[in-house]
């Protein structure tokens, strides 16, 4: 099956052997790696310890990335969210919900026990192009 990498310069670049996406079925699925609240000019993380703050950044990152496949948001199928702590569900859900409008894709939640450079939140999802 072939497959396209995507990257974009405007999400934060890979920290570790992987793609910030890859493109399959002839660029109509796109499945992205997980971001975290990097900047991505400094690579310093956002945010501080506010969840909310971390969660736009996490947004503004998947956006480049779907935005660098030519998709947006409205393509997204399905997401999973790697939270720290789950009490933090609530602050999450409010900025993740704003991102979507009309249908929202279905969507996985889980509590982690660290994630990379200690992020409160990360976020990964599946896309999938009309045409």
């Amino acid at each position: 099956m072939p497959r396209t990498t995507i990257s974009t310069d405007d999400a934060p670049a890979a920290i570790g052997p992987y793609s910030q996406a890859v493109c399959v079925t002839g660029g109509r699925t796109l499945f992205t790696s997980g971001q975290i609240p990097l900047d991505s000019k400094t690579g310093a993380m956002v945010g501080g310890d506010d969840v909310s703050a971390q969660a736009l950044k996490v947004m503004d990152n998947l956006l480049a990335v779907l935005t660098a496949a030519d998709m947006g948001f409205e393509h997204v199928v399905k997401a999973t969210i790697y939270l720290l702590d789950l009490e933090d569900f609530s602050a999450v859900n409010k900025v993740y919900a704003a991102r979507f409008h009309g249908t929202p894709p279905a969507r996985a939640c889980v509590q982690v026990a660290r994630l990379p450079k200690d992020a409160r939140v990360e976020i990964d999802c599946i896309a999938v192009a009309e045409n």
